[in-house]
């Protein structure tokens, strides 16, 4: 099988449209338990299966630790991203210091922006990864222009680059703060949540595409959400809990799919985006990651079905919009 590549925007690399996402090797408990030697093989599998990206991060537990063990020896066969501003080391559970001082805050941990949390949290990356740079940089939890600023983010982004420690700076960016990262006009490269029910930011990927900037989408298969051994039991990211599976139905798509799966449907509508270069599809099963191979090898949705598909879930997204804002919290 030979997956579809597409130019990363300006960078000149070229991307396969399916990518993978390493999330899913951070294990129990935030992630589904995995053993080293199943993770070993999940990795090769997605290698052997034609894929050229991973996306990682410090956030991800040990998944970098992970792709260095068994990947080292195959670094040159894939193109490999990270990012920068997690918590590292021992800051990995300070909270009160950092929450006064204005950090962003996930889960208790404090992302911090500043040069000396990138460079110490690059350096470990690349220890962990067992290579001496990485492909692409990104700043994670899309922090606001004027945070980036003040914390001289870019110029250390830059300084990095410029020392051959990374290739490409990106943005792993959301609303609100996504159009302004784009205007900034120094970003290679955009990592933006999209998919079939979650499509907010779908006229922000064509901004970025059309300003020359590689786009990376995350979440494009919905979290799984839709495949029959989930069945909803989670859904998109940043979504409220059942609010996928209700604009799912509420679109009536489901009567557009004819024979087709509701997971083939979700993972190939975000490949019919023109504007993405790779959707980033993570999982710890070589099962699932093989059925979506199959998916993507059978290329975006018809014209038709897709630009009919896309009209219901837009429309069923900004009802959705319409009805929180009337009845907020509720």
């Amino acid at each position: 099988m030979t997956i579809a590549t597409r130019p990363l925007g300006r960078t000149g690399v070229q991307v396969t449209v399916l990518g993978y996402g390493a999330m899913e090797l951070r294990g129990a408990p935030r992630g589904p338990a995995i053993s080293d030697d199943e993770a070993g093989r999940l990795l090769h599998a997605v290698l052997d299966g034609g894929i050229n990206l991973i996306d990682t991060s410090i956030d991800y537990g040990r998944s970098e630790e992970l792709i260095g063990r068994y990947l080292a020896n195959r670094r040159e066969d894939f193109f490999l991203a990270s990012k920068c501003g997690c918590p590292h080391g021992s800051r990995l559970t300070l909270r009160g210091r950092q929450i006064q001082q204005g950090r962003r805050i996930i889960s208790g941990r404090a992302h911090d922006y500043r040069p000396a949390s990138i460079r110490a949290g690059t350096e470990q990356s690349l220890r962990r990864l067992r290579t001496d740079r990485l492909d692409l940089l990104q700043v994670h939890m899309s922090p606001s222009r004027a945070q980036l600023e003040a914390d001289d983010t870019l110029q250390t982004l830059l300084s990095l680059r410029a020392a051959g420690k990374v290739r490409f700076i990106g943005m792993s960016g959301q609303l609100p703060h996504l159009p302004d990262h784009i205007a900034m006009g120094v970003f290679d490269v955009f990592q933006i949540p999209y998919s079939a029910l979650q499509p907010e930011h779908e006229d922000l990927i064509s901004a970025a595409a059309a300003a020359g900037a590689g786009t990376l989408i995350r979440g494009g298969a919905a979290r799984g959400a839709p495949a029959q051994d989930k069945n909803w039991q989670g859904g998109p990211i940043g979504l409220t809990e059942g609010e996928g599976r209700r604009r799912w139905q509420a679109s009536g798509v489901q009567d557009l799919l004819g024979g087709m799966s509701p997971m083939e449907f979700v993972l190939r509508f975000t490949l019919s985006h023109r504007g993405l270069s790779s959707t980033i599809v993570g999982t710890s099963r070589v099962s699932h990651l093989r059925a979506n191979l199959a998916f993507a090898d059978r290329g975006p949705l018809p014209a038709g079905l897709y630009h009919e598909a896309r009209k219901r879930l837009r429309r069923a997204a900004e009802e959705a919009a319409e009805q929180a804002a009337v009845h907020p919290g509720g």
